[in-house]
């Protein structure tokens, strides 16, 4: 008995080496690095959707066009604008919707879609 735990030792012990050089030295993992314009569109769209949250912090459309290019966005308006109505079209979050909307807005690009999901600032004193 105390030969089989031993055989199986080694045999243990000889497959973790071969194991380690094969997936170490042989054959070890090659990283790829790829730029953000190569993302599938749907994942354009949500870096989209982050960049209009983003400008409702910061308020820059220059800096929202200058972030949509690092997905190879040339026209970031037209962009924003189909985004936008695609996001209404498919019922996203209102939040997100109206991120965009804001955005789009900023860049000259609402339209009659779009309206019903403006923020507007109320007047001074008129909370209900």
């Amino acid at each position: 008995m105390g030969r089989l735990f031993t055989s199986l030792l080694v045999a243990l012990v000889i497959g973790v080496m071969i194991g380690l050089y094969l997936g170490w030295v042989q054959f070890p993992v090659q990283p790829e690095t790829s730029d953000a314009d190569a993302l599938a569109e749907r994942y354009k769209e949500d870096f989209a959707i982050m960049i209009a949250a983003g400008f409702q912090a910061d308020s820059d459309a220059n800096a929202a066009a200058q972030r949509l290019r690092l997905i190879g966005v040339t026209d970031a308006p037209g962009y924003i604008q189909t985004v936008t109505e695609r996001a209404i079209a498919n019922s996203m979050p209102l939040p997100d919707i109206q991120n965009l909307v804001a955005l789009a807005e900023a860049m000259n690009r609402l339209t009659p879609a779009m309206q019903p999901y403006r923020r507007v600032a109320l007047p001074e004193g008129s909370g209900g």
